[in-house]
């Protein structure tokens, strides 16, 4: 399959997939069967019984029920309160590292002023598990990953060079595929071969990400706790501004922060895919038994 196949073939399932999840957000209190499903996006039970599969590793029924709104909200939910649930995924103390097995560092903070001037961007686009990935990384590892809709991958180019306006930028489609491969395959997930990333951001911000790090998944926490851990509890806000410039979203997990009262809130590549990928998440758990 050539390259701009599997493009398009990645759009066609991420499409699907996303009128799926559509469907399921205004229906989900109903359980609705794979017949119902299926029609609701117009192919057969067979097809997207085959494209759930192998999108998430089990069926639609299973997903549907990892996927459920109230799901989300539970993780944040239980007999412990909020900011308990916070310190039990490691937010009061020096946790774990995210399960891809990352170990960071921080750019200095004049690269970050002088808008990435000095500093070469090589960047690809590939498909993956929910869409078009924008991957970009330096000398020094990997530097920002975003997702594309369908025809907006100009647009999405053009959002993460704004936040590093003077860097040079070079695609390079060869070396960012694997690092694609790496991060969204499981498998792949090794601690003695960690997955080097460079946060090129404010202090302020640098803090939040690594925070964001020690989330572990099939976990969440609140934008207020976030701001608890980093010592400055009044901050919520500007906490939940540095969560939506994440520029390495999924290897940060800037989805698993919710809202307070366990709502998904925003996410900058769209809820239909926040509520993709702790699905995805969700569903991978339930297929390893954990």
């Amino acid at each position: 399959m050539t390259k701009t196949a599997s493009f398009e073939q990645a759009a066609r399932d991420y499409d699907l997939v996303r009128q799926t999840l559509g469907y399921l957000r205004n229906n989900w209190r109903d359980q609705p069967s794979l017949e119902e499903l299926s029609s609701s996006c117009g192919v057969t039970p067979d097809h997207l019984h085959r494209l759930f599969m192998r999108w998430a590793g089990l069926s639609p029924k299973a997903f549907l029920q990892a996927l459920t709104l109230d799901h989300a909200r539970n993780l944040l939910r239980g007999s412990v309160s909020i900011l308990e649930t916070a310190h039990e995924v490691g937010l009061s103390g020096p946790g774990r590292l995210h399960d891809l097995f990352v170990t960071h560092e921080g750019m200095s903070p004049g690269v970050y002023k002088a808008g990435g001037q000095g500093i070469l961007v090589r960047f690809g686009f590939h498909p993956c598990p929910f869409g078009v990935v924008l991957l970009m990384m330096t000398d020094r590892g990997l530097c920002g990953l975003a997702f594309a809709d369908p025809g907006q991958e100009d647009a999405c180019l053009a959002d993460m060079k704004a936040r590093w306006p003077k860097a040079n930028y070079e695609r390079d489609d060869e070396a960012t595929a694997k690092h694609v491969r790496r991060i969204f395959d499981p498998m792949r997930w090794r601690p003695e071969e960690p997955l080097r990333i460079v946060f090129i951001g404010t202090d302020f911000e640098t803090r939040v990400w690594e925070t964001l790090l020690t989330i572990p998944l099939g976990q969440a926490t609140a934008y207020s706790d976030i701001a608890a851990h980093i010592g400055q509890p009044k901050a919520s806000r500007a906490v939940g501004a540095a969560v939506g410039r994440n520029p390495i979203s999924f290897v940060v997990p800037c989805h698993r922060v919710l809202g307070k009262s366990g709502g998904l809130t925003g996410y900058h590549w769209g809820l239909t895919r926040k509520q993709a990928i702790l699905g995805w998440e969700a569903g991978m758990l339930a297929g390893v038994g954990l």
